[in-house]
């Protein structure tokens, strides 16, 4: 007979590994945790180009019930992260539960559990998570000719070793993952130009060695790095939530990010003409804004230069713009993620009555209760769903779903219950909550975010990535909604 799990994990990434942890605190153990890579850490495993490290301060990065004392800088190196990730599954005892160079390609719910087809095999498990994260699938710009470069191509998510010494470098892209690895590029190639659609905002980045006495007081008084954790979260809530999705309100908050990211460009780069080029035209915070001490400083330099003209075509040996064509040995893509067409979902999710989410989604917009499940699918956590972005730190976001799923389950069992499914009319209710107050609070419907080109907004131009309310109401709505809103059946 077919083996049947408690629950079936698609990601073995932090959100995989959070939902894994808390499931076995619910009693939950007989788990399996699929993952298309050869190793767990989602992004900190496949993301590893030169530069890579975690954007905003690293005690906030990282489970609040899994403090680590011994990061070894403030904004921690990619490494670091991987290894923390390493260390949660460790403790944790999820790695026996991982399975590697597994794509899952469908699940279907069948009477009261789901069939999930993986690598060829199909499991079967009464509950299906998937964590299969935003930013998974390389996007590949759509550009004539780029088939037919003869010198190297490499994708800043698929990176490989490459030797830039004597050679000139051209990079696509300027988002956050460019802002790392920009001043990289630099210091070995012999010639760098950047190509740049939407210049991004850049704040200062207070970055810098934690003493090994400080990590030494964090190892032995926990409550210190908490207190360091509380005040990180209060700074990027002030700084980089509060005048984006409460723009209508704190206005003067967003002018003022504004300001302190025009005044660091101003302080390094002094000339006017650079300096247009790298300020953006749309409001802050329709885009992801970064921390950088170095990229702007990076474009003053002689062999680094701008630009800003569309790429119409990639020849054997470079870029061709409406400004003239520009020779290179090795081709950078910095373009992201192709977020919206080959996510939510990652992979064909059928559930009762042959309901397609994916279909679903895209006919009757994108959706999902308190950012985690869909009518129509019993049993089902989707933990990367439209409006399930709080804050931030993605930590901020795992936590929150973690508590919704320990007042989820616990409900059940209490009233004897194996399935449970939202209902229509709270997930009706929310997403209309959810559509106004990006509407009437949100810099996305109020700010100028036009020329943004964000990986917020959907193909309907719904700005439906991010959850339109403060982290503290995401928490509190994660312990309290009420239980009326899910139907239990045994």
């Amino acid at each position: 007979m077919t083996r049947r799990y408690d629950a079936i994990v698609v990601g073995a990434g932090f959100g995989g590994m959070g939902a894994a942890i808390e499931l076995k605190r619910l009693g939950l153990h007989d788990l399996l945790i699929l993952e298309r890579e050869d190793d767990l850490g989602g992004t900190w495993h496949v993301n590893r180009y030169p530069g890579l490290a975690v954007d905003i301060p690293s005690p906030t990065y990282s489970y609040s019930f899994e403090p680590n004392p011994h990061w070894s800088r403030l904004f921690a190196p990619g490494e670091e992260l991987k290894r923390y990730a390493e260390h949660v599954a460790k403790k944790y005892g999820l790695r026996p539960l991982m399975r590697f160079g597994v794509t899952v390609t469908g699940a279907r719910w069948q009477d009261d559990h789901w069939q999930v087809a993986a690598g060829g095999e199909t499991f079967t498990a009464r509950y299906l998570v998937t964590a299969t994260g935003f930013l998974s699938m390389p996007r590949t710009p759509d550009i004539a000719g780029i088939e037919s470069f003869r010198g190297e191509v490499v994708h800043t998510a698929a990176w490989k070793p490459v030797d830039l010494t004597g050679k000139r470098a051209g990079i696509i892209g300027t988002g956050a993952t460019a802002v790392q690895l920009i001043p990289e590029l630099a210091r070995a190639a012999s010639a760098l130009t950047v190509f740049q659609r939407t210049p991004i905002w850049v704040s200062p980045k207070p970055d810098h060695p934690i003493p090994p006495r400080v990590r030494q007081l964090f190892t032995r008084l926990p409550f210190a790095q908490r207190a360091v954790r509380w005040l990180g979260n209060t700074i990027l809530e002030l700084m980089m939530i509060s005048g984006v999705v409460h723009y209508k309100q704190l206005r003067v908050a967003n002018r003022l990010a504004e300001r302190w990211c025009r005044a660091h460009l101003h302080r390094q780069v002094r000339d006017p003409d650079l300096r247009r080029k790298l300020t953006p035209d749309y409001s802050f915070g329709c885009k992801r804004p970064t921390f950088s001490n170095d990229y702007f400083r990076t474009f003053t330099k002689p062999h680094v230069r701008l630009e800003t003209s569309a790429v119409e075509r990639i020849d054997e040996g470079g870029l061709v713009t409406a400004a003239g064509r520009t020779e290179i040995d090795v081709l950078v893509l910095a373009t992201g993620f192709d977020l919206w067409d080959t996510n939510f979902p990652a992979f064909e999710v059928i559930g009762r009555d042959g309901k397609d989410l994916g279909k679903w989604w895209r006919h009757n917009r994108f959706q999902a209760y308190e950012g985690m499940t869909v009518p129509g699918f019993p049993n089902y956590l989707s933990l990367n769903s439209p409006y399930s972005y709080s804050g931030l730190s993605y930590f901020t976001t795992i936590e929150c779903q973690m508590t919704h799923m320990r007042r989820l389950f616990t409900a059940m069992r209490s009233r004897g219950s194996t399935v449970f499914e939202v209902t229509q009319k709270a997930n009706d209710e929310f997403l209309k909550r959810m559509r106004t107050k990006v509407t009437q609070n949100t810099v996305f419907s109020l700010g100028h975010c036009a020329t943004a080109h964000s990986y917020y907004f959907n193909h309907h131009g719904e700005a439906t990535l991010l959850r339109p309310t403060s982290t503290t109401s995401a928490h509190r709505a994660a312990a309290r909604f009420p239980l009326s809103h899910y139907d239990f059946l045994v």
